[in-house]
């Protein structure tokens, strides 16, 4: 009877769900069975007069024996093991510096600027980037010449300050909205234990370590969960704005030699072999991550 009620309590919420669940199913589930084609050489239109022809695992064989494709994966691993410790990091503490924030308005304020870089493409932002941050007629370069005489950097050309730039510019644009997490966790904590903590002679600094940072230890598993999850996920919006010819040895990443190769040289069946063999080693990381979050803080997500 309870059970009942808590389902007719709660149908309306799974009424809401369909269209996501949809979504889900259409655009990730049904391509499934496109996969097939990373076991297949194959050539578009065939499927009309005669069936594909089967290669087994000659496409992943392939993948693994050309020249660049072990840089290419050091440059995704490098690229997204940065960008998630600085992307983790950050918003913890942005969120607790936000809720150490006193004025509301200024609070707010802050709130919403920091909020806002997340809502704009890496199209959009890219083109800004390439302007602002161009040796010759960059705001960045001219800067680094005139107020502090040092040469111009030549950030998206380099091969050594490429990588560092897409980790800054990703942070920069995520960490705002990576923050509404935390502080949806530290509003839940018992404004009581502050005050406690206040009466026992506990100074700021003791607070956040011994109360802020204990209560947003399960909302802070679950994103190092996910985000380990995708570790090899570079940002392939990001990198294909950015990145040139000049720039491949340092920031070609796993979804652009996809692209070239699929895309560009129209070999189907190698850039399947490639995604395919990404999906599989996210999927084994976050099942060793989901566990490594049971089995050391104790933490299920399902």
């Amino acid at each position: 009877m309870l059970k009942n009620k808590l389902l007719l309590r709660q149908f309306p919420l799974h009424l809401m769900m369909i269209p996501g669940v949809a979504m889900i199913f259409v655009f990730h589930y049904i391509p499934i069975t496109g996969l097939v084609i990373a076991f297949q050489k194959y050539i578009p239109g065939r499927n009309m007069f005669f069936s594909q022809r089967w290669v087994g695992w000659d496409n992943f064989k392939y993948v693994m024996e050309m020249p660049d494709i072990y840089r290419v994966i050091g440059n995704t691993l490098y690229i997204s093991v940065l960008k998630i410790c600085f992307s983790f990091l950050v918003p913890i503490v942005i969120a607790i510096l936000i809720n150490e924030v006193r004025q509301i308005v200024f609070k707010r304020t802050v709130q919403t600027l920091v909020y806002i870089p997340h809502f704009l493409s890496w199209v959009v932002l890219g083109g800004i980037l390439i302007d602002i941050l161009s040796p010759s007629t960059g705001i960045i370069g001219q800067l680094l010449s005139q107020w502090f005489g040092v040469e111009p950097i030549f950030f998206l050309g380099s091969n050594s300050w490429f990588p560092i730039t897409l980790v800054a510019t990703d942070v920069w644009k995520e960490f705002g909205f990576g923050t509404i997490l935390f502080l949806a966790a530290i509003t839940g904590i018992d404004p009581q234990l502050y005050d406690s903590a206040l009466v026992d002679g506990a100074n700021r600094w003791q607070r956040i370590w011994h109360i802020t940072l204990p209560g947003m230890i399960m909302i802070i598993v679950l994103v190092g969960v996910l985000k380990l999850g995708g570790v090899l996920n570079a940002g392939f919006e990001q990198v294909y704005n950015l990145y040139n010819p000049a720039v491949y040895q340092s920031g070609d990443i796993i979804d652009t030699l996809s692209y070239r190769i699929g895309i560009g040289n129209a070999q189907y069946s190698v850039a399947t072999a490639i995604g395919l063999f990404k999906s599989v080693i996210s999927g084994l990381l976050v099942s060793v991550t989901y566990y490594c979050a049971y089995r050391f803080a104790n933490y299920r997500i399902f």
